[in-house]
Parts: C-alpha cells; sequence; structure tokens
C-alpha cells in the first residue's frame, strides 16, 4: 500500500471524526498524521512496525493504524465510522468548497443525504438560507456538481495505464496459448495519447475465431460479454468500460487503422486505401498514397494533407529530453531535498540540467520564498552546481501572477534568476477578458520566460478560467515567452488542440513535470505523449535543449543590465 493510499485514509477518518463531531484533539493527531505519511520520502511498507513507531508526528496510536492498514488492507476505525456515514455524504466530501462544518449542516439541518439531492437543493435555492452558506456557495457547489456527473465513467490517461499494459499483456499470454500467432494491441483513445479515456479498445487478431469465442470463459481476469460476432466488453473493478474486438488474423490491421483512428481520418484514408487486406498500417497508407501517419495525430485535423506533401512533423520523444524545468523541492512544498532532485535527474534520468522553481512568497500556503530564503538557496545551488558539474542547476521561480498581471517580485530580485516560470495560482474566478488580460500583462514582463500551466485547469475536477488562446500566444510569439505543457496528468496544460497555433507562431513549448517528488520527474512522460499528440518537434522544445543550447536560450532573452 503506497503512502498516498494511506494518506487518504486518514484523512478520510479524520474529515469524518469532524463530522461527527469527535475529540478535536484526536482529529487533530489524525489529520497530522495523514499529513506526515504523505510527505515521507520513502515508501512507509518497507518499514518495520517499531521503525514506523520512531516516525516523527505519528506516536504508537497512529503508527497502529498505520500499521494496520499496511497488513489487513483496512481500518477498523474507519470502517465502523463509515458504517455510521451515508455513503452520499462520504461522497461530499470530495466536493470542493464544502468541508465538513458545512456538511454537517447539509446532513443534519437540511435532511440531504445524497449528491442528487444536495444538486437538487441548489436549483431550488434551499442552501442560501442555511448557516454559513449564500448564494455564490451555493452556484459553486451546483457547478462542481455538474463538472463531477458529467465526469462519471471518465478516466486520465494515467489512471488507465496501467490497466492498460497489465491487461495487454495478460490477453496476449491468454491468446498466445489458444493461437501462437495471435496479435493483440490497444487501440481507440488510449492508443491516441487522449488525455481522457472512457473505455478501452483492445483488438485482436487470430486464425480460428471460433476456438477464441469458446474458450473466452477460461480469460479468469475479466468476465467478458459476447454482444455480436466480433465484439466482447467487460468493466474493470475501477469502472472503465473494456472492449474486446475480435478478427481474422487477416483482417487485423485493417480493423486496428479503423478501431484506432478519429471517424474522419478512418474515413478519409479508406476512400483512398480501399478495403484490403493489408500486411500492416503502413501498407494501408501506401495503398492511399500517403506518408505513415502516427497514430495520436489521427484525429481529422490535417494531418492527410501534411502527409500527402511530405510535411508531416518529426514527433519529439522521450529520449530527445535533455533536461527537467519547473520542479519543487523542500525549499518550497516538494517532499525531497534541491539535492535529492538534482542527483535523480542526474544519475537515474542521465539528464543534463536541472530548472528548480520553488513558489514565490506570495503562495504561503505552499512556503513561497521570501528574498532572505531566495539568496540561501542560490548560495546552495551555486556549492551544488560546482559538486555536481558537468550537470547545472537553473536558478528559477515559479512566479506568482498576481491579480493585476503584475509578477510576485521586484525587478531586482526577478534577475538574479537563470529563468521565471510565472503562473496563475490564486483568484481563479476570472471571465475570458480579465483571465486573458491578467496572463497578457505576465507575458509582457521582460523576467518572464515561461508560462505555467496557461488555464489552471485540472482534469475531470476543475475546468480552468476561461482564456483567448489565441491573443495569449500571440503575446507569447511576440515577447519570445516560452509555453508550458505540464506535464502533470491532472493538467496536460497547454492543451494540444492550440499545440500547432502556438507552434505555427514560432512559440516554444516546454514540457515541464511540475515535480514535487523525485517521482514526479516520471511524468514528463505524459507531456511527451500530448506534445506528439499536438505535433511538437524536437527543435520546438526548451527542455530538449542541450545545456549549451538552453544556457544561451536563458541569456539571450533576458534583459541586460
Amino acid at each position: 500500500m503506497e503512502n498516498k493510499t494511506i494518506a487518504r485514509s486518514l484523512r478520510l477518518l479524520s474529515q469524518l471524526m469532524e463530522l461527527h463531531k469527535e475529540n478535536p484533539f484526536k482529529i487533530k493527531s489524525v489529520a497530522n498524521a495523514a499529513f506526515k505519511v504523505d510527505k515521507l520520502p520513502y515508501a512507509i511498507y518497507t518499514k518495520t512496525f517499531e521503525e514506523i513507531e520512531k516516525i516523527e508526528g505519528l506516536g504508537k496510536s497512529m503508527s497502529a493504524k498505520v500499521w494496520e492498514l499496511l497488513q489487513t488492507g483496512s481500518m477498523a476505525d474507519l470502517e465502523n465510522i463509515l458504517a455510521e456515514t451515508p455513503e452520499g455524504i462520504v461522497e461530499m466530501l470530495g466536493i470542493k468548497g464544502i468541508g465538513p462544518k458545512k456538511i454537517v449542516v447539509i446532513w443534519k439541518d437540511l435532511g440531504i443525504e445524497h449528491i442528487g439531492e444536495l444538486y437538487y437543493a441548489c436549483n431550488e435555492n434551499r442552501l442560501i438560507e442555511a448557516k454559513g452558506f449564500g448564494l455564490k456557495t451555493q452556484e459553486e457547489i451546483k457547478k462542481v456538481i455538474e463538472f463531477k456527473m458529467a465526469a462519471q465513467g471518465k478516466f486520465l490517461y494515467s489512471q488507465s495505464e496501467l490497466l492498460a499494459n497489465t491487461l495487454s499483456a495478460e490477453l496476449l499470454l491468454w491468446l498466445s496459448n489458444i493461437d501462437p500467432a495471435a496479435q493483440l494491441t490497444v487501440a481507440g483513445d488510449y492508443r491516441r495519447y487522449c488525455e481522457i479515456i472512457e473505455q478501452l479498445d483492445f483488438v485482436a487478431g487470430v486464425n480460428d475465431m471460433a476456438i477464441v469465442t469458446q474458450q473466452m470463459a477460461t480469460f479468469t481476469a475479466l468476465q467478458f460479454e459476447q454482444k455480436d460476432e466480433n465484439l466482447f466488453i467487460a468493466q474493470s473493478p475501477f469502472g472503465l468500460k473494456i472492449q474486446l474486438h475480435l478478427y481474422p488474423a487477416v483482417d487485423f490491421y485493417l480493423n486496428l487503422f479503423k478501431l484506432t483512428g478519429n471517424t474522419v481520418h478512418v474515413e478519409e484514408v479508406l476512400k483512398l486505401a480501399g478495403e484490403g487486406p493489408f500486411a500492416d498500417e503502413q501498407s494501408i497508407y501506401q495503398q492511399a498514397g500517403l506518408t505513415y501517419i502516427e497514430p495520436e495525430l489521427r484525429e481529422g485535423l490535417n494531418e492527410i494533407e501534411l502527409s500527402k506533401t511530405n510535411t508531416l512533423p518529426k514527433l519529439i520523444t522521450y529520449q530527445d529530453l535533455k533536461g527537467s524545468l519547473h520542479n519543487h523541492s523542500t525549499w518550497s512544498d516538494g517532499v525531497h531535498t534541491l539535492e535529492q532532485m538534482a542527483l535523480y535527474c542526474k544519475d537515474e534520468l542521465q539528464l543534463e540540467y536541472l530548472g528548480m522553481c520553488d513558489h514565490s512568497k506570495s503562495a504561503f500556503y505552499a512556503n513561497g520564498l521570501n528574498e532572505q530564503r531566495i539568496y540561501a538557496q542560490h548560495q546552495e545551488i551555486d556549492a551544488l552546481n560546482i559538486k555536481l558539474a558537468p550537470f547545472k542547476i537553473f536558478k528559477g521561480i515559479e512566479s506568482d501572477i498576481l491579480n493585476d498581471g503584475s509578477l510576485d517580485y521586484s525587478d531586482e530580485i526577478l534577475k538574479t534568476f537563470d529563468f521565471v516560470v510565472a503562473s496563475v495560482h490564486s483568484n481563479l474566478r476570472m471571465d475570458e477578458e480579465k483571465a486573458t488580460a491578467r496572463l497578457i500583462k505576465a507575458i509582457e514582463n521582460p523576467y518572464t520566460t515561461i508560462l505555467g500551466h496557461p488555464t489552471g485547469r485540472l482534469l475531470l475536477s476543475r475546468k480552468g478560467y476561461p482564456i483567448d488562446y489565441a491573443k495569449v500566444i500571440d503575446a507569447c510569439a511576440a515577447n519570445q515567452v516560452v509555453i508550458e505543457i505540464n506535464a502533470n496528468p491532472l493538467r496536460l496544460d497547454l492543451d494540444w488542440r492550440w499545440h500547432r497555433y502556438a507552434l505555427e507562431k514560432g512559440v516554444l513549448l516546454a514540457v515541464n513535470p511540475d515535480a514535487h517528488r523525485m517521482e514526479g520527474f516520471r511524468d514528463m512522460h505524459y507531456g511527451v505523449y500530448i506534445g506528439r499528440k499536438g505535433g511538437l518537434e524536437t527543435k520546438q522544445c526548451l527542455n530538449a535543449f542541450t545545456l549549451s543550447e538552453i544556457s544561451t536560450y536563458f541569456n539571450s532573452v533576458k534583459p541586460q543590465g
């Protein structure tokens, strides 16, 4: 059981205890334990009970709860309090904007026990009269519920990745035992690297359809139900829909192609190529008179025209990345020290450089750096750069874009950084005009190097503020500001649909993990996937520059004097 899973269980227990008005001291103790476990720089399951007892901030009682979770997968205290709490009330704890105190009012005063009832109550204006609520709070709750309802059955790409890989291996092994020449590939949105996945489509090619169909019940990892001659469906334990499309081997590549691309793309290519049979997907494009189009580009945009003129982008790969920009350490809200983050990049990932961008002072909730702490951090970076050479740590900052569009420090402080990532973290409720003007003012600041997560979106949980993408991108082009592809699977912001416009305007993109711990660097894979989907080439990606190239670049765009 991972640290985050344990921390979530403890956090839920503290919230439920607050709902049931238990001892405040005990509530605080459980909440503190959740925080401590979440921030540990190692996997707690590797420790003995005696070692867990010695962790600062846990104590005997909390250590026992953690050990119980590790040994049994559950916790009696949590199970007991869950049994006393309606399911809908527990679900409400996941709604942003209403904590335990408000939920007590909803439950005890208004008699509401389900999210559906709460949504109805918002429509009926029942919440505005309740203690601690008002029209604004009611509208915010309504919006969050609508978003939550729309997200049912939808999963982040990263959430489906492990399942896709595991099922691919299990299905292929099972098929190979029946037919040694069987072929299997994941198709659909997953193969196109879409950021949200609603189902996993597996395409299989076999020599004897009848034998495989007869033995379908012997695949025990999932229970497939046959819908027609070629389609079998199941549902993962997590709620993700699984479809297995079974075809004769001779038709495998044609159907893999059909079940991968956007409908427009598939129809246009097959008009030119015919119905086969085809020896592989490359043959389909060859027959159509086209150069091969990678799956992630098959969205029915202009990829076929580019293919006809042999001007498709040569897509970036993970191996092309030379460094990692926009990362956090224990200087602000990260889990690992600056040196640990640097060593991980240097030794484990074999990168040439690291851009350290801890939070700025306005982000007080994230232990943002004041001017004195910036000076101290820069001294540490200087020392580490001597120690780790030729690997280099660049002095960066994630500067909050304040409400008026200005950055978080004076020019005297901003000029001490090698580069500045400017991001919005506060006052997110803006209309398009306000949000666009705020970003453009920050972009026009001569010290802004990179625009961080441009819309502030959190996939499946927060839409992000509306912006005029074209105006923001044009401003970045005019001011030589790079735009971030925030690689955190919850963000993937800048949206891939706007990558091509940015690239056509000559704007560089940066695949930034926004890593708050060493494991977070791995998110650059997702940033590369979404960059490829947007048509990103190596030469257009800032952190695909070599150390020498990016050093020259930072010097060239930084105000002199």
